[in-house]
């Protein structure tokens, strides 16, 4: 997570005169720390790639690599190289995540009725994270994004006398963030006009990317309104089993299973 510090371990125990020890970053292998027997060692402060200045910390005995206040620019692949020592290059791949924020809870006026409370959670600027509501210990929907940060909303309807428990959480794989939903404080009194409009569908974030979105689940019978769908966007029905992927070229619409 953001701000731990992660060490990135050689194997070996002792590096003798002879070795040279090279740590590489990326797909393009920049060269980040270094021990060399006509150089001594790299100074950590002054690292071309200002990502890791002030930041690496390098075991004179072993030759392993620590990476300090991590952030998700850390990311990536990590390759040492002991020249001297007849070893095969060892390859790192870290993942960092950043701290989650709650999620937000509100209701949204403009769908409500006499009898039923709309109600969005949502989180913003997120990455690599699952948005979903339960009911008790059962996904409701979800919502998933990959990569890009962006911003994220889920739609639940429940009415004003419902006594189950329901929940919007966001989780990634090492953490999570909950919000419980309390009917009498988040269902306050809208105003209510005599003619109500018929309510629009929930809207999805508009994506720049084809690998923004991973997954959506919705209930049975829910309209989404999908804007310019992007490549590969593929919605799930986790009750029936269903599945429907919107291809290029496929115009927007309304999409219901």
């Amino acid at each position: 997570m953001e701000g731990d510090s992660v060490t990135l371990n050689t194997g070996v125990t002792e590096i003798y005169e002879d070795d040279d020890i090279m740590w590489k970053f990326g797909d393009e292998k920049s060269l980040i720390a270094q021990i060399s027997r006509d150089t001594g060692v790299s100074p950590t402060s002054d690292v071309p790639d200002e990502r890791f200045r002030d930041r690496l910390k390098l075991d004179h005995q072993t030759g392993s690599l620590t990476i300090t206040n991590i952030t998700t620019e850390h990311t990536g692949v990590y390759e040492v190289k002991i020249i001297g020592a007849k070893l095969v290059p060892k390859i790192f791949r870290v993942s960092v995540y950043a701290t989650l924020p709650v999620p937000n809870i509100t209701r949204d006026c403009s769908s409500s009725s006499s009898s039923n409370c709309s109600l969005v959670c949502s989180v913003l600027n997120v990455s690599n994270v699952t948005l979903s509501w339960y009911k008790g210990i059962s996904v409701l929907s979800s919502i998933s994004v990959c990569d890009l940060s962006i911003s994220l909303s889920l739609p639940l309807e429940v009415e004003y006398q419902d006594k189950n428990t329901y929940s919007c959480v966001l989780n990634n794989p090492i953490s999570n963030q909950t919000t419980h939903l309390d009917i009498n404080t988040h269902c306050h009194t809208c105003a209510v006009t005599a003619t109500k409009a018929i309510p629009e569908p929930p809207k999805l974030n508009t994506l720049t990317t084809a690998l923004a979105i991973c997954r959506v689940l919705v209930p049975l019978e829910t309209p989404l309104f999908i804007p310019d769908p992007p490549l590969g966007f593929l919605l799930h029905q986790s009750l029936s089993g269903l599945s429907l992927r919107l291809l290029p070229g496929l115009p927007p619409g309304f999409v219901t299973l």
